[in-house]
């Protein structure tokens, strides 16, 4: 159920209500009857964890699994030198 912020005219006093969307808007102080204004307040919205960006939005990785092309030569032509030609020898 939303809170909502009223303060008096009459005699300055601020005051919360809890009140259905539906319900009607106060109109007078609880303590002096006086006409009502309702304030603007300050949410309480907050953005927590990884954000909706980093999981939905940007670059898209490959799974931990997967290796790159590159990653998958086999390890015999990684572990040997390059060969000499004869001119080199």
């Amino acid at each position: 159920m939303p809170i909502y912020e009223y303060k008096c005219r009459k005699c300055g006093k601020e005051f919360e209500s809890f009140q259905g969307i539906a319900d009607p808007a106060v109109t007078s102080c609880r303590s002096c009857s006086g006409s009502v204004q309702k304030l603007m307040s300050l949410s309480s919205f907050h953005l927590k964890g990884s954000g909706w960006y980093a999981t939905d939005y940007s670059g898209k990785k490959a799974p931990a699994g997967e290796k790159k092309k590159e990653d998958k030569a086999p390890e015999t032509e990684k572990s040997q030198p390059p060969s000499k030609t004869k001119s080199e020898e």
